[in-house]
Order: C-alpha cells, then sequence, then structure tokens
C-alpha cells in the first residue's frame, strides 16, 4: 500500500481555458460526473448501435498505470478502448487526442475534456518537454493513456507504422503497453464522414501486455518499443490469421 501525500492539484493556478488544454488537468467532481454519464452513454450507443464485443477483457492489467495501444480508422475507436474499461481504471482513462481539432475552440474543448476526458497532442510540435509530463503523470497519477501510435486515422483500413512517441512514455518502466485491435471501426464511422453509420458491427480483441523495462530511453530504444508494439496489435488482426489462397 502507497503512502498517502498531499499535493496541491497539477492544473492549479491556470486559467479555465487553459485548464482545458493542459497536460496537467485533473478532473474535478463535476468532471468526472459528467466523464461517467458519457461512459453510460458511449457504452449504451455502442451495444445498440454496433453490437459492440470485447474479446481478451482478462488481458487487462488489475489496476492502473497502462497505455492501450491500437490500430486507428475512426472517432470511434477511443471511445470503443474507453468503453472497455471498468472501475478505477475507467476513471482515470485519457485519450491521447489531436490539439488541433479537438482542442481548436472552447466548446469542442470542452466536450474532450470533460466528456471524452482527452488531453491534447499537438501534431508535429509536440516537445520533448510535453512527453515528459506525460511519462510523470502516467506513472505518479497511476493513469490509462488510450494512445494510437500511427499518428492519424487510416482512410483505407491499412495500418501505419508506429511512431515512436509510445517508446517515450514507457521505455525503462515497468508500466505494460496493451495491444489491441478494433475490427469494424472503420466502416462504423469512416473517417471521410460526418457521423457514425449504425448497425455495423464493432469488436474489439485485447492481447497480452508488454513491458519494456529492459528497454533504454533512448531514441533505439523508443524505436524497439514502437516495433514491438506494432508487431503485437498487427498480430490480433483476425485477417492475418486467415489462409492466403495459393496456399
Amino acid at each position: 500500500m502507497q503512502d498517502w501525500k498531499l499535493r496541491p492539484a497539477r492544473d492549479l493556478g491556470l486559467s479555465p481555458a487553459d485548464r482545458l488544454r493542459s497536460l496537467s488537468r485533473e478532473q474535478g467532481l463535476v468532471g468526472l460526473a459528467l466523464n461517467a454519464a458519457w461512459r453510460r452513454g458511449v457504452r449504451a450507443y455502442l451495444s445498440a448501435a454496433h453490437s459492440f464485443r470485447v474479446t481478451g477483457r482478462e488481458n487487462l492489467p488489475a489496476e492502473p498505470p497502462y497505455v492501450l495501444v491500437a490500430n486507428h480508422a475512426s472517432h470511434l475507436d477511443a471511445l470503443a478502448l474507453a468503453a472497455a474499461l471498468r472501475g478505477p481504471a475507467a476513471r482515470r482513462a485519457h485519450a491521447m487526442a489531436a490539439g488541433d481539432f479537438f482542442f481548436a475552440n472552447p466548446a469542442v474543448s470542452a466536450l474532450a475534456a470533460y466528456a471524452i476526458n482527452a488531453l491534447p497532442v499537438w501534431r508535429g510540435r509536440s516537445r520533448r518537454a510535453d512527453l515528459d509530463t506525460m511519462r510523470q503523470r502516467l506513472a505518479e497519477d497511476h493513469l490509462v493513456y488510450i494512445l494510437f501510435p500511427e499518428g492519424t486515422r487510416s482512410r483505407t483500413g491499412a495500418m501505419a507504422a508506429f511512431q515512436p512517441g509510445l517508446g517515450m512514455l514507457v521505455a525503462g518502466t515497468e508500466i505494460p503497453v496493451v495491444p489491441c485491435w478494433l475490427d469494424g471501426a472503420r466502416e462504423a464511422w469512416p473517417a471521410q464522414s460526418a457521423t457514425p453509420r449504425p448497425f455495423r458491427p464493432l469488436a474489439l480483441n485485447i492481447g497480452p501486455p508488454l513491458r519494456f523495462s529492459g528497454t533504454a530511453n533512448d531514441r533505439a530504444g523508443w524505436q524497439s518499443v514502437a516495433a514491438a508494439a506494432e508487431a503485437a496489435v498487427r498480430a490480433l488482426d483476425p485477417s492475418s490469421l486467415r489462409p492466403q489462397q495459393g496456399r
């Protein structure tokens, strides 16, 4: 059991607008209530509209911190991964969201921060200090990060190579990385569509966690983490298990 320590909130002193866009944002009572209501609504929607099913939930670590990584082809992806979590993990989950899209204006920022509990990642201009903050919070606050290391949604459904930012969060730590594969998300809400398409089935397959405590926290180590996580996610793709024609 960890010793209890009193410390001020990480976002103490920030203005409301700055708090929404801050990597140090913490949930207050209002945020917790809104997020809980949102989670219930999302689970109900995914079940009713997409017959959402989860396999491999037993592979999730018993408690945070850990990182969920998956293929990325739809705005439903983060919602589906978050919907698979229960208990403290669900309450402490933060989706890493594109800052230029989800934090572009106050209204969208408020939805992303208080409903989805997203943290901003600024594509093309994230600083090393930002990733250091995320790494520190993940371990010290016992969070769950929902991360899509491709960096953007696939327009074709084919998964792109993973970027090394994942390694900067976990290399040299005991924090598990849990590979996941989402099947059907692109059909349910493709990147080219403004709204989801109901009655397309959606499935999530969760694989055994990976650990990188022996991996160096340097560029080579980050790339090694990304490559290992990418291979583990690809291995969960149901199509990779089907025999190819002509063999």
